[in-house]
């Protein structure tokens, strides 16, 4: 798939400036703290707290959820990316993948969290995500969204001066739920934080959790 490519690529060579410059980016954001805190919560009533990290980046979330008492493992595309996070955490399980096939085993975990991930999945390819966290995931088990609000994607041809090639695809939280819905994972919460006035996030941040239906 193209867009795997294309995102594997662009964080591979930016993966150093990255981790730099996002170590500490989530230290001044309690809402987000506060949510990837419940997210753990759920997780551990499942009974198991299995938690797959996916698109991972530098395991700053893994590393939190870690704090939280969760078993989180990091996965991402990315192997420069996750060799920045074993450096940064080497007690912690990273490996490199796809969201799009994780290589889990059928209900085998009890939360998945996938933090401003899927805003490289194209519409196209969501379904089949959704339907691989639903997959992994135990009866009742967690799954936890960020990522950011709007209709029209943002193309970055350029970071820490290197030449690249991302696309962030925004969307509006309805759209995202509706296919969350559609793959067996309805929607339990909806959080939307309006932009920072840093420049930074300068688009409304949606956050939701899903559960995956019990089979029962």
């Amino acid at each position: 798939m193209d867009f795997l490519d294309r995102t594997r690529d662009g964080y591979d060579a930016a993966a150093t400036e990255f981790a730099a410059m996002f170590e500490n980016y989530l230290d001044d954001k309690p809402i987000e703290k506060a949510l990837l805190a419940a997210f753990a919560e759920l997780v551990r009533d499942t009974g198991n707290t299995s938690v797959a990290d996916v698109g991972c980046g530098t395991g700053v979330t893994t590393r939190i959820l870690a704090d939280l008492g969760v078993e989180p493992t990091g996965i991402d595309l990315s192997p420069n990316m996750i060799a920045e996070a074993r450096a940064r955490a080497p007690e912690l399980r990273f490996e490199v993948g796809s969201m799009t096939s994780l290589e889990l085993a059928n209900a085998s975990v009890g939360g998945v969290c996938a933090w401003y991930s899927t805003i490289h999945v194209p519409g196209s390819h969501l379904p089949q995500a959704f339907s691989e966290f639903h997959r992994v995931l135990v009866d009742g088990g967690v799954a936890l969204l960020a990522f950011q609000v709007g209709d029209r994607p943002r193309r970055l041809t350029e970071a820490f001066g290197t030449p690249l090639d991302l696309e962030f695809v925004r969307r509006e939280p309805g759209a995202v739920a509706a296919t969350l819905e559609a793959a067996g994972l309805p929607v339990y919460s909806t959080t939307v934080r309006e932009p920072d006035d840093d420049g930074v996030q300068t688009t409304p941040q949606a956050f939701l959790v899903a559960c995956k239906r019990s089979a029962r």
